[in-house]
């Protein structure tokens, strides 16, 4: 099950990041995409065959429809809460490397909130949840704990500092984040994470450079740890867009976790599926369990 995370990228593809300051810039055509990180993992979830509902709020707009439909082909299972706050979007600028800048679009007001007669009979079916970081998620938690149901956050670029992730890192059995946030400081967020949550397993994906997983084990054994290193996977195909490919990480991970494999097993299976949704225009690119398992031999 994913909570939260759904909306529609505007995607923008221009030569350069950044941009330079003028007042018109001539770019390709502009398309859009629903996805989001959290629609992003539940599609991909489901290409690899997993059984996959999905739990938002949206808006009763023409965005949402968006949201819906694509959903709806990718076989996701969705269960909407209309907020009168309209559906989250986001604009990327995309440059002629596939990497990305994005302006994201939260909307959520604070005191959003998803009902528990909405989300609990759902819960109780849950093999794993994974929680994006809306902050109407954040209060499932003690239902999620209540129910021993794990749970994994994808905290994308948290510098470590901002208050708003904290709560997600900690409670958390798995975390993903982005070393984009932290830069050198990611292994000592990696290690707090661990002594101060309920993690077993911190992953920071790092782009071209790879990605570092860190264990409770190994940090129990050695309180300064250095985090395991797993190297990037060469794309299978051009890459194009960067635009869901943390996402694409963390459903190959989950699909390695779930089908009962070790964690550097499971992160392995993530860079592969990272590497192949960058081969495809604004998170449309799926990998299969063949082509997922093919990647990783």
């Amino acid at each position: 099950m994913v909570i939260g995370g759904s909306g529609v990228d505007t995607i923008v593809r221009v030569d350069s990041l950044p941009v330079p300051l003028a007042d018109s810039v001539l770019v390709g055509p502009i398309e859009e995409w629903p996805g989001h990180t959290g629609g992003n993992v539940a599609l991909g979830a489901r290409a690899l065959g997993l059984r996959v509902a999905l739990l938002d709020c949206i808006g009763d707009d023409w965005i949402g429809a968006q949201v819906r439909e694509r959903l709806a082909k990718g076989d996701v299972e969705f269960a909407p809460v209309i907020s009168s706050a309209g559906t989250r979007r986001a604009v990327n600028l995309v440059d002629a490397t596939g990497r990305r800048m994005s302006f994201y679009d939260a909307r959520d007001p604070d005191g959003l909130r998803m009902p528990r007669d909405h989300y609990l009979p759902r819960l109780r079916r849950a093999r794993h949840v994974h929680v994006s970081i809306m902050n109407f998620a954040r209060f499932l938690y003690d239902d999620i704990e209540d129910l021993g149901v794990p749970v994994s956050t994808d905290l994308h670029d948290w510098d470590g500092l901002a208050d708003h992730h904290r709560e997600f890192a900690l409670r958390s059995d798995l975390v993903f984040l982005s070393a984009a946030g932290a830069g050198e400081g990611t292994p000592h967020l990696m290690r707090e994470i661990l002594r101060e949550g309920r993690a077993q397993t911190v992953v920071a994906t790092a782009g071209a450079d790879g990605s570092y997983v860190l264990t409770r084990d190994i940090l129990t054994r050695d309180g300064n740890s250095t985090p395991h290193h797993i190297p990037a996977t060469v794309p299978p195909a051009p890459a194009v867009d960067s635009n869901g490919a943390g996402d694409a990480y963390v459903c190959g991970f989950l699909y390695g976790r779930l089908t009962g494999r070790d964690v550097l097993e499971c992160a392995r299976l993530g860079a592969v599926a990272g590497a192949y949704a960058c081969t495809a225009p604004g998170s449309t690119a799926l990998i299969s369990p063949e082509a997922l398992l093919g990647g990783a031999l």
